[in-house]
């Protein structure tokens, strides 16, 4: 359908939005649980791998299929605020996990998916360089929360007060 995004994209949508709220809260876990923090951490990582790649898959076929137009009636500040926040979204899905990786590879902690496979460090420990990395890599996953809420509260109100179409555009009903 021209007014739906591919199917591809459709299900990576729904799969990502499922993986980040996982990956959200189990970050929240991590900074305030101690009794599963180990077990945390063990997911933390593989999930946040899983997003990347997820991400990079995403926007190469994004970039390669076709996009469903804006509604011609939605004003010019909500279509570029539209586009910025895909922007921000697909640059903190692809940052936030590289980040991550990086700063663990500084601190000198391995990223490890399960099963034994351990991913190669990015760079060399770094103590200067982890001080640097792990707010930042914070900093970013509460921005990444906000966005996420922003879109959520943006796609209802397309949904429910304009219906417009952008929301059927990324589900899967007629």
């Amino acid at each position: 359908m021209k007014d739906q995004f591919h199917i591809v994209i459709r299900l990576l949508h729904w799969l990502m939005a499922l993986a980040i709220f996982t990956m959200l809260f189990v970050g929240a876990g991590m900074v305030s649980s101690v009794a599963n923090r180990d077990w945390l951490y063990d997911l933390h990582k593989p999930l946040g791998i899983t997003i990347l790649v997820l991400a990079i898959l995403r926007l190469v076929v994004r970039l390669s299929s076709r996009t469903p137009p804006l509604p011609s009636n939605m004003p010019l500040f909500m279509q570029l605020v539209a586009k910025l926040s895909h922007v921000l979204l697909y640059g903190l899905m692809l940052a936030l996990p590289m980040i991550g990786w990086l700063m663990l590879s500084a601190g000198g902690y391995p990223v490890t998916l399960g099963g034994g496979i351990e991913l190669p460090a990015l760079v060399a420990k770094s103590n200067s360089l982890y001080a640097v990395l792990r707010p930042l890599h914070t900093l970013l996953a509460y921005s990444l929360l906000l966005l996420v809420l922003g879109h959520m509260a943006a796609a209802l109100f397309h949904g429910l007060i304009r219906r417009d179409g952008v929301l059927r555009s990324i589900t899967f009903g007629k």
